[in-house]
């Protein structure tokens, strides 16, 4: 029977040895060093016996309680009115007495003590120790611990370095504590009460559910007044609950929940990096959001401006064309013709000539004012648009913190990309250029020195200004061309309704030219625009994406281990 319950622990720990490598390979992946090194440590020590850690303050007595429960009249652990323990000393079972020197901070103390071929005991430095190093040593070693032994003055319990020391095993770990007020002694029956359920009140209000609080003297014990040493109790409480059979399946349990307990941090660093993910998936929506508002009430202004240039260029050539038509009459261009020969009235090429005129400085003087006002309008819409996007920039939540306990390296490389966009957008904004577009400004070489000095906000409007009034020469320059060949085509009467439908149809394909031309530039710049304030995202949005890839897998990896380390749980859960 034993020797099969020896191979079923066999092939548990084979199991679970695979497990906590898959762990360790979490730990390398995300790239945090010492959690990769606590859990090759807990790797390594899965074939060790059931581990006792005694932790506490310098002269709380550790060592000397170490050497009473042993109970072999030895000083195993060395005891000096000086602190002594200035390593980490594992006692394990031997076959003969042996110290190893693992390294400067750790030593192997093997002795032939019949209880240590069921658990190993582990001395520690003290949690106020004033040498270098030795509070973080101790803090690597207790992640593999089974079982916290938490050794107090039984004179003064309640030192903050000490409980703060408890609430680090405790929150971070989640380790069985066992408290224990050395060198009762030196106390009388009624204090030593008081402090006892101190500890034990102390230890509930940080949520330890029924807490084991024992009170013992080493030295009585090593006097050989073991009725009275307290240390019958405590190891009765061994005996029930750890020895006979259990501490290897326990040791294998303590591994599964550590596990557990690490693979469950790094999943709340996970859950860090979804929520930072996911809030800046919905900053770049927002910014998505606010392009395309942007492009649609820009669109609405420059269907109004196009309205009102419409309406203006209507009211003008309709006047013209009114005129031409009156003048046109057989009976006025007889009269101007007569009365040019014998006065000094205008004749009707000189008439022709001055209405043409005429038409082309009010059309193109109307049609520039109401240019310029439009495209003031929609040079502020798209400023304040820009000004937007900066300020959304520089207010984008940030949920995963630099100090971020697990992925700080992962905050830093975001917030570094953030000031990076930062800075870059400001610069954008900044340089006239980036508002240029070589598309809609071919043949205006003249354009770009008159863009004054102002950065590329203020230029925004110089631009639109430049574009939109060169369209409204091209466009009316050509009508007017036109027009002015008709004008000039002129005979007494013998044309005229040829020349006044010739007119009506070039003011039409010029109004159709003006809505068409003048709508399609601005509407493209406008997108364009859009496009290249929305391009200084580039890598923002290679981080999002792959944070997001990244964060998904370490989720699935999480789940996959965590569903595993249950099970096996709860298979060791039948062993005992």
């Amino acid at each position: 029977m034993a020797e099969l319950f020896n191979k079923s622990l066999k092939s548990y720990r084979i199991k679970i040895d695979e497990l906590v490598r898959q762990l360790h390979d979490l730990t390398v992946k995300i790239g945090h060093e010492e959690m990769a090194t606590t859990v090759s440590d807990l790797r390594n020590r899965i074939k060790e016996p059931y581990m006792f850690v005694i932790v506490g303050e310098v002269k709380a007595g550790k060592s000397s309680f170490v050497n009473a429960l042993l109970g072999t009249g030895k000083e195993i652990c060395k005891v000096a009115p000086q602190p002594m323990t200035d390593t980490i000393q594992q006692i394990m079972y031997g076959e003969k007495e042996e110290i190893v020197e693992i390294n400067e901070n750790l030593k192997k103390i093997y002795q032939p003590i019949e209880i240590l071929k069921e658990v190993a005991i582990v001395d520690t430095p003290g949690t106020n120790a004033i040498v270098e190093h030795h509070q973080e040593i101790t803090e690597r070693f207790i992640p593999a611990s089974d079982m916290i032994v938490f050794v107090f003055e039984s004179k003064n319990p309640y030192r903050q370095s000490a409980w703060q020391f408890f609430d680090y095993i405790h929150e971070d770990w989640r380790k069985k504590i066992v408290f224990v007020l050395q060198q009762k002694d030196l106390m009388n029956e009624g204090d030593l009460r008081v402090n006892m359920n101190g500890v034990k009140e102390h230890a509930e209000k940080k949520g330890i559910f029924d807490p084991k609080v024992f009170a013992v003297s080493a030295k009585m014990e090593l006097d050989g007044l073991t009725e009275s040493s307290g240390f019958i109790e405590v190891k009765k409480y061994i005996n029930d609950n750890i020895t006979g059979g259990r501490a290897p399946v326990l040791k294998l349990q303590n591994n599964v929940k550590t596990s557990k307990n690490i693979n469950e941090k790094i999943y709340q660093g996970v859950l860090d990096r979804k929520q930072q993910n996911i809030a800046d998936k919905e900053f770049r929506l927002d910014i998505r959001e606010t392009l395309d508002e942007q492009e649609v009430k820009s669109n609405k202004q420059v269907d109004v401006l196009v309205e009102n240039l419409l309406g203006t260029y209507d009211a003008i050539t309709r006047k013209t064309g009114t005129e031409l038509k009156e003048g046109l009459t057989f009976t006025k261009l007889i009269k101007r013709s007569f009365s040019s020969i014998f006065t000094k009235d205008t004749s009707a090429k000189e008439w022709l000539e001055g209405l043409s005129t005429n038409f082309e400085n009010e059309l193109n003087t109307s049609l520039k004012a109401k240019l310029e006002d439009g495209v003031v309008d929609l040079a502020e819409s798209i400023q304040q648009m820009a000004k937007i996007i900066d300020l959304k920039i520089q207010n984008s939540q940030t949920i995963l913190k630099n100090n971020h306990e697990i992925f700080s390296s992962i905050a830093e490389r975001r917030s570094n990309i953030l000031r990076e966009l930062q800075s870059t957008f400001k610069n954008f904004l900044q340089k006239s250029e980036n508002f240029m577009d070589e598309e809609l400004f071919q043949d205006k070489e003249d354009l770009t020195p008159n863009l004054g000095i102002g950065g590329g906000l203020a230029a925004i409007g110089l631009i639109l200004t430049a574009l939109t009034n060169g369209l409204v020469f091209d466009i009316t320059g050509g009508i007017l061309t036109t027009v002015g060949l008709i004008f000039a085509g002129v005979t007494v009467g013998l044309k005229r309704k040829k020349i006044i439908a010739g007119y009506n149809t070039e003011i039409a394909k010029g109004r159709i030219r003006l809505e068409r031309e003048v709508t399609e530039k601005l509407k493209t710049y406008v997108t364009h625009i859009k496009n290249r304030i929305d391009a200084n995202f580039s890598t923002f949005d290679e981080m999002v994406t792959t944070e997001g890839e990244e964060v998904q897998a370490l989720e699935e990896t999480h789940l996959k281990l965590d569903k595993d380390l249950d099970d096996m749980g709860g298979e060791l859960v039948k062993l005992l």
